[in-house]
């Protein structure tokens, strides 16, 4: 069974995940054939998720799933409506320091 909680801006639930970096990432708790996002859960039951790739295709065990911030969450569209020319630094800024 997923374990969803709502997503603090648009309330819809979503599901957190692991990526292979070790960073949290939210997806939507539905498959979704157009999803980016391989969702599976490990031995501890953890929900872990990764970018498939032609090396690397999707398996038996996961099933594809639509990050939420590619959905229509409203905080998430005003951060990706950036103006012409205007970098985001988020990336970089939430890189863990050693």
């Amino acid at each position: 069974m997923k374990r969803t909680l709502p997503c603090r801006d648009c309330q819809r639930p979503i599901l957190w995940t692991i990526t292979e970096a070790g960073k949290k990432l939210a997806v939507d708790p539905d498959p979704d054939p157009a999803g980016n996002t391989a969702i599976w859960r490990d031995g501890t039951g953890a929900w872990r998720s990764r970018r498939p790739s032609e090396d690397l295709p999707l398996t038996g065990w996961e099933r594809l799933h639509m990050p939420h911030v590619g959905t229509l969450c409203p905080a998430h569209a005003e951060q990706l409506a950036l103006p012409i020319g205007v970098v985001s630094l988020d990336a970089h800024r939430r890189k863990k320091r050693p």
